[in-house]
Formats: C-alpha cells, structure tokens, sequence
C-alpha cells in the first residue's frame, strides 16, 4: 500500500469512528450495530467481557445512554484488511439511572470485509488523572 493509500484508508477509518461516537450519543441502537461485527466484544475498564448483544441491549432499553463523547490523539495502524484505532475518550451519561463521566484510552479492531470496517473488539483502559 501506498502511503497517499494509507493515508487515505486513516482517514476512512477516523470518519468511521467518528460517525460511530455520534451514534453513540445518539443513543441509536441500529445505527451502532452497523459499525460492529456481529462477534463483536468490548473489554471494559475493570476487565469485564459485554458482547455486542448485550451492549446493544442496554442501548435499547435505555439503561445506558450516553450525553457526550469527545475523542483526541486519535492513531491509526493498518496490517492489511485489519487496522487498530486508538485515541483518548472522554465520555458522559447515565446507566441505570447513575450518571457517569470517563476518561479512557480506547483501542478498536477493525476488519475491512466487503469494503466496510467493522469493529471486531474494544479495550477501555481508565486514565488516571495523577499520571
């Protein structure tokens, strides 16, 4: 691959992040499984496995809604059809009537299948705020 190539498919890929966190916010169930594998797992920040039913569940029901999302130092590394995303997050909304506002590095997997990136997996990993 080229880098003009390269550079190109990042951009892809950031765009496919982005409209997923809006999503998100929006709180759209359909519109998020779109980005994410149908084997898609999230590993959150105290090492629990949700899976992508699951997840999506909670969206559905109302339990978890999310207000906010903002992303930065956003990174890319592509290995072929399978590139990982990194970027610090910062994220608010309920779940289960508790309010909540984190502060993570989130890593994505995704995998170009006919054409499309899908999700595959999502680490959450909490940044401290003293270092």
């Amino acid at each position: 691959m080229t880098i003009s190539s390269e550079n190109e498919v990042c951009r892809e890929l950031q765009t496919v992040e982005n409209n997923w966190t809006n999503a998100l916010v929006e709180n759209d169930a359909d519109q998020i499984a779109r980005f994410m594998s149908d084997d898609w797992v999230i590993i959150g920040p105290q090492g629990n496995v949700i899976d992508r039913a699951r997840f999506l569940g909670v969206i559905k029901s109302g339990d978890l809604s999310h207000s906010a999302m903002t992303s930065d130092d956003c990174r890319v590394r592509l290995y072929g059809d399978t590139a990982l995303v990194t970027a610090q997050t910062r994220s608010a909304g309920n779940f289960k009537g508790q309010t909540f506002a984190t502060h993570e590095r989130a890593t994505s997997v995704f995998v170009r299948t006919n054409g499309h990136w899908q999700c595959v997996l999502t680490q959450l990993t909490p940044i401290s705020n003293h270092g």
